[in-house]
């Protein structure tokens, strides 16, 4: 196969699983139990289609731009497509769609799934990390924003605004991150560098899922 790096970038994503669908010879690729891709093998083993799920414009667009690419096989033709292994898809834009197929079944799931499949805050923050996790907080999505600096029974003020108001998973699907809000809501032991860094982390952390 041409992409022999697709195992170890598949499964670098956060909360993805993979199996083997013994009766079809399918190594397929999960996140919160559903598909978004597989690797077809024929009786020896060998791949001989990559499936990934695409919006249905767009995938019919690159249907009729690259003859390495038909209508997903064995599957629902209007949203699954399939690669050939051993085509010409360059690189770097078979990963850009594999990455829409992670989200566009990430983004099917309810928004708390989203986030306790991430493991992330919906600023991009990984709460298990903090030494306050577990003792005086539970983190970010188990208290439903409302964590140990958050004013008294009231969500942090990033939550309030990307869950509450916009009804977003993560700030992830906020176009104006890192906003105002994020500026206002810091920790006041930080210095300006350390703010700095803290939300270039968190924007990094998003921009991977």
């Amino acid at each position: 196969m041409k992409y022999p790096w697709i195992d170890e970038y598949l499964m670098a994503k956060r909360g993805v699983t993979k199996d083997l669908q013994a009766e079809w010879n399918w190594i397929r690729y999960h996140i919160g139990s559903k598909m978004f891709a597989a690797v077809l093998l024929d009786h020896d083993d060998r791949p001989y289609y990559i499936n990934l799920k695409l919006n249905p414009a767009e995938g019919e667009l690159m249907r009729k731009q690259y003859p390495d690419v038909i209508p997903g096989y064995y599957s629902n033709k209007l949203h699954w497509n399939s690669v050939k292994p051993d085509g010409d898809i360059p690189d770097d834009l078979l990963k850009t769609w594999l990455d829409r197929s992670y989200l566009l079944v990430l983004q099917d799931l309810p928004k708390a799934k989203q986030r306790e499949i991430l493991g992330l805050s919906v600023c991009g923050t990984d709460c298990s990390a903090c030494p306050l996790h577990g003792n005086l907080c539970t983190g970010c999505n188990e208290a439903c924003g409302k964590v140990f600096h958050a004013p008294e029974g009231k969500p942090c003020p990033i939550y309030g605004c990307c869950v509450n108001k916009h009804h977003y998973a993560t700030c992830a699907s906020c176009s104006r991150v890192p906003c105002a809000v994020w500026q206002a809501t810091r920790d006041p032991s930080m210095t300006d560098e350390q703010f700095e860094q803290s939300v270039n982390d968190r924007v990094s952390a998003l921009r991977k899922i």
